[in-house]
């Protein structure tokens, strides 16, 4: 799974094959295909395991923050200072294997649902008066937030994150904590 992760990462999904994972791994193509039962297969796990890499590192550090202005400090040290790092080149690669191979697109819209769900549990402990579908809804912001600065910064390493950031902390700051019907 290593090796498909490093060529993932190094040439997109053309670069993962069983000929080339088996030629790296100095395994025989013959024991990947029995394995994995397929390229499909072999794909759709390297997914797998790169969203593990990529996706759960972030939350894991995202839920462990006290309040919000943690959760803020927290993100501001994972963002990477370019979009030319391995994870930022692997997410890419795994939302476009989504977009072309439906069983790829499966694998990283489970990650997704799980990292929000998560996301939203914690707002719940954090916000107790909020509603379920607020946490939710607050939940699906905050993971496409992270989602659409990681691919902003693969496209423009001069993206102004800290000034993206710091407009987050003054809503956050002005925030009315307020319950609201649900």
């Amino acid at each position: 799974m290593a090796v498909g992760v490093d060529l993932l990462a190094e040439g997109g999904w053309p670069a993962v094959t069983t000929r080339a994972v088996a030629e790296r791994a100095t395994a025989n193509v013959g024991l990947i295909h029995y394995h994995f039962g397929g390229v499909g297969n072999l794909h759709r796990a390297i997914a797998e395991r790169a969203g593990d890499l990529v996706i759960n590192p972030v939350i894991d550090e995202l839920l462990e923050a006290s309040d919000e202005q943690a959760a803020l400090d927290t993100l501001r040290g994972l963002l990477p200072s370019s979009g030319s790092t391995r994870a930022s080149r692997l997410a890419v690669e795994l939302v476009v294997g989504a977009m072309r191979d439906s069983n790829l697109g499966a694998v990283m819209r489970d990650q997704m649902r799980q990292s929000r769900a998560q996301a939203a549990d914690r707002l719940a402990t954090l916000r107790p008066h909020w509603s379920a579908s607020r946490c939710a809804g607050v939940a699906t912001l905050v993971v496409a937030l992270l989602d659409g600065l990681m691919l902003h910064l693969v496209l423009d390493e001069d993206l102004p994150t800290e000034e993206a950031l710091a407009a987050i902390e003054e809503l956050v700051g002005d925030r009315d904590d307020t319950p609201v019907p649900s």
